[in-house]
């Protein structure tokens, strides 16, 4: 890829973003003395910053996004020919390709009926939230109300979403917090708090303790991540998905799955709790769902959960009674309609299954290599490395080590990822997200940066 850019050019890009641009996530008092990385091209799994410098993007933009890679002119064209035709009307009235991929989504998730578009992740989680809070004073009184969150996971970075986020770090000087958000214990079984054979079944069971404590009458929805993400790429243990909804069922609590990071493919499946066998309440969905090219998330519900705000129609404030602005604009649905095609046409849940089980075979064998390596887990091309500084005792590494790997691998043009500033003592998991169109080729070379870099920083 040829990046045209002059030293002038690139020279004013970066005063213009050093004077103006508030970068997400960064410390910017660095910024006074080193250059901003400007991104300006990508292909393929293959970026190019405004120096002409070739990166290997082994997280899909950074945060879990460009499923299907970089440079897809056929998602691009559906989204321009949609905008020429109708940008945008309010989604209080319909658009086709809104309609249309309804449509597809749905046929994709047995059991579930209903889409509620939005623009963020983090609005997604809000709707979910407000139904619930709805539903409890539709139903239960208002009593019904509090939502369950599991330490670790994520939902999103507005104050409510915060409020029900298990990662500590993130949520530091933003109180105080939405009240009715109560905490349940992780299931990360190699930071194990029991000592059992059936750990799957009894980390569930550790939410049911939670919520006999609260009353059962109090608790409306529980919200966890099918695969926790930014607090170190956990996958349940055995049992624990069955268990959980037999939970929900029995003390009538909504299961409101965020799939934000899992949808769309990244597990191999096209929703991460499918590799699980269980049918959630509400599912929410961003990033993967157009893969970057346009902004959309989706609220995703059943029948029985959208029936309860049509079952009074003479009450004027009966009605699910809520806006999302840009849910309205239709070059999401377009961008997410051929993104869908493209993800069908070319095999890539196949492809996500088969790279994701080379993935993990290259890793476990640096595992055997590198004593640094405490475990090794994920689900199709969600991985993650457990750094630690003593093997026996499961000590972590400081931040700042796990922080220089992923230094040194930028060093050799690969771009992996770690928790950071999330969990107090424990930001030490490398993050793998690559995209789903990757090759045996790319793989191995993203494992191959990672052994160098451990051996640098470890050495």
């Amino acid at each position: 890829m040829n990046v045209s850019l002059t030293a002038n050019d690139i020279s004013r890009v970066v005063e213009a973003d050093r004077a103006h641009i508030w970068h997400h996530l960064l410390q910017h008092k660095p910024l006074e003395t080193n250059d901003p990385r400007i991104m300006v091209e990508g292909k393929g799994m293959r970026l190019w910053d405004a120096t002409g410098r070739e990166h290997l993007d082994a997280v899909s933009g950074g945060v879990w996004t460009v499923n299907v890679g970089y440079g897809r002119e056929s998602i691009a064209d559906a989204v321009r020919d949609q905008l020429v035709k109708l940008n945008y009307f309010a989604q209080s009235a319909g658009s086709i390709p809104g309609s249309m991929f309804a449509e597809a989504l749905i046929a994709k998730m047995p059991g579930l009926s209903r889409v509620y578009y939005v623009n963020s992740g983090t609005e997604a989680n809000e709707k979910a939230f407000k139904m619930v809070r709805q539903i409890a004073h539709k139903r239960h009184g208002g009593r019904k109300h509090k939502i369950l969150y599991r330490e670790r996971d994520y939902h999103g970075s507005s104050i409510t979403a915060i409020s029900a986020g298990g990662q500590p770090e993130r949520n530091l000087q933003y109180g105080p917090y939405t009240p009715g958000f109560v905490e349940v214990p992780h299931c990360l079984e190699y930071r194990a708090q029991w000592d059992v054979e059936n750990y799957g079944e009894r980390a569930a069971d550790a939410i049911e303790e939670v919520i006999l404590r609260e009353g059962p009458d109090t608790v409306g929805a529980l919200c966890l991540e099918p695969v926790t993400a930014g607090g170190g790429v956990i996958t349940p243990p055995e049992g624990y998905w069955q268990r959980v909804r037999e939970i929900c069922d029995k003390y009538e609590i909504l299961l409101h799955i965020d799939e934000v990071v899992c949808g769309v493919g990244r597990t191999g499946t096209w929703f991460g709790y499918q590799q699980y066998g269980i049918e959630p309440d509400f599912v929410t969905m961003a990033k993967g769902v157009a893969s970057g090219y346009a902004a959309i998330a989706c609220m995703v519900t059943n029948e029985k959960v959208f029936a309860l705000f049509k079952d009074d129609a003479e009450d004027p404030l009966n009605y699910f009674r809520d806006i999302s602005t840009f849910g309205g604009c239709t070059a999401g649905p377009a961008a997410a309609l051929e993104n869908m095609r493209i993800i069908e046409n070319e095999d890539l849940l196949a492809n996500t299954t088969a790279m994701g089980e080379r993935m993990l075979g290259n890793l476990q064998s640096l595992m055997e290599k590198h004593k640094v390596i405490g475990d090794v887990r994920g689900k199709g091309l969600f991985l993650g490395a457990e750094l630690v500084a003593d093997r026996a005792t499961k000590e972590p590494v400081a931040e700042k080590l796990a922080q220089a790997v992923v230094a040194e691998c930028g060093a050799q043009g690969v771009i992996i990822g770690v928790t950071n500033r999330s969990l107090p003592g424990f930001n030490n998991t490398l993050c793998f997200s690559p995209a789903l169109i990757a090759t045996p080729d790319d793989i191995d070379q993203i494992t191959e940066a990672v052994d160098v870099a451990l051996g640098r920083v470890f050495s």
